[in-house]
């Protein structure tokens, strides 16, 4: 079974006709609620919520402590190549755009990872573009056996792979995946990707199926916010995520919400996504979710990030770059501009301050 079976079931139509026509007394009765039901969520996403913000934040804070304390989780990107073949008209790794690519050599992954080692992180994401030609699952498994010296989590963000892949990479050390449909609508998603492996939707659909299967210790998934709907892209990834936590019980399911962010080349994303329409998915995504980790990355600026704090957030980025081996070197075309561009002992300092307990740490492979 997929999770493309449950997409089928709803249209983008419906679930705007739902929500259009949900009441105040529908969001109230959802936040009487500790499990919601699918329509209770659609009820959060409504505008009617919109006038119940400050009440899904007091449940959205009061369910995330209950289930994982007053911490927040830190980790930072680490970007392997920008070499890509795919044709995504809101990423500067498009292949058509005249940037100088690079990989980085073994060597240079080590000096990367001492550099952030000295922040004191102990989880690592690695990116890459999707190349198979540049960046084989050969090499993304060497660069995870250099990394594991240094980190106790190390995660992947690369192109979808087939199951036994990912049960390659889990032998070499690799216990996080985080893959983004980008976008949940599927008319949308073949207008973005022109053309490259990437169009395949279903293959990517069910990648956070194959890595689960494969033995991730965590699946975090996600939609890319602005390219369509952001209430229906927020409902699919919400019930993506509670389809995974049921299907899979041995693995951490999280998610995220990027919201798209300014990069190389002329697209520009017509549904831009408000912070106070952030905020109510955030809120809606902790109750729905609530043993869900919830990551939110430098996409976002120093000030927002630091009042999301109290809102559901469990895991945090910090000291990132989107620059190919930008932990050792300043130059080189970032995949988008980050915002938030505190060190890690900035970011650190600042979760002190809030009154939480910044974490470098949570796990250790036997």
């Amino acid at each position: 079974m997929s999770f493309y079976k449950e997409y089928q079931k709803f249209s983008a139509k419906e679930l705007n006709q739902f929500i259009n026509n949900v009441t105040s007394q529908m969001v109230q009765r959802a936040l009487e609620k500790d499990r919601l039901s699918q329509e209770e969520f659609l009820a959060l996403l409504s505008p009617a919520a919109g006038n119940y913000l400050e009440q899904m934040a007091q449940k959205a804070h009061q369910m995330t402590v209950q289930q994982f304390g007053k911490v927040i989780l830190l980790y930072t990107p680490m970007y392997l190549a920008d070499y890509c073949v795919n044709q995504c008209v809101y990423c500067s790794f498009n292949v058509h755009n005249p940037i100088p690519r690079s990989k980085l050599s073994p060597v240079e992954v080590e000096a990367g990872a001492k550099e952030i080692a000295k922040t004191e992180l102990k989880h690592i994401l690695i990116l890459t573009g999707e190349s198979r030609k540049h960046t084989p699952v050969s090499y993304i498994k060497e660069c995870a056996q250099i990394l594991r010296k240094y980190f106790s989590s190390v995660s992947i963000e690369i192109y979808p792979l087939l199951e036994e892949e990912y049960r390659e990479l889990v032998a070499a050390g690799v216990d996080g995946l985080t893959i983004y449909q980008e976008v949940y609508q599927e008319e949308v998603y073949h207008q973005v990707h022109v053309k490259g492996p990437k169009k395949n939707y279903l293959f990517r659909l069910d990648a956070p199926e194959r890595g689960c299967r494969a033995g991730m210790r965590t699946v975090n998934i996600g939609a890319l916010l602005g390219l369509a709907d952001w209430r229906t892209e927020a409902i699919f990834s919400g019930l993506h995520a509670r389809y995974l936590q049921d299907k899979y019980l041995e693995s951490e399911i999280g998610i995220s919400v990027p919201r798209i962010r300014p990069h190389l080349g002329e697209f520009q994303p017509a549904n831009l996504v408000e912070d106070k329409s952030f905020v109510q998915i955030l809120l809606a995504l902790r109750i729905f979710l609530p043993r869900a980790g919830i990551a939110l990355s430098t996409r976002e600026n120093a000030l927002f990030r630091d009042h999301l704090v109290y809102l559901g957030v469990t895991k945090m980025s910090a000291g990132s770059t989107t620059v190919v081996g930008g932990h050792s070197k300043e130059e080189g075309s970032g995949q988008f501009a980050i915002c938030d561009e505190r060190t890690v002992e900035q970011v650190k300092d600042m979760i002190y301050r809030q009154g939480y307990q910044p974490i470098f740490k949570d796990w250790e492979a036997i």
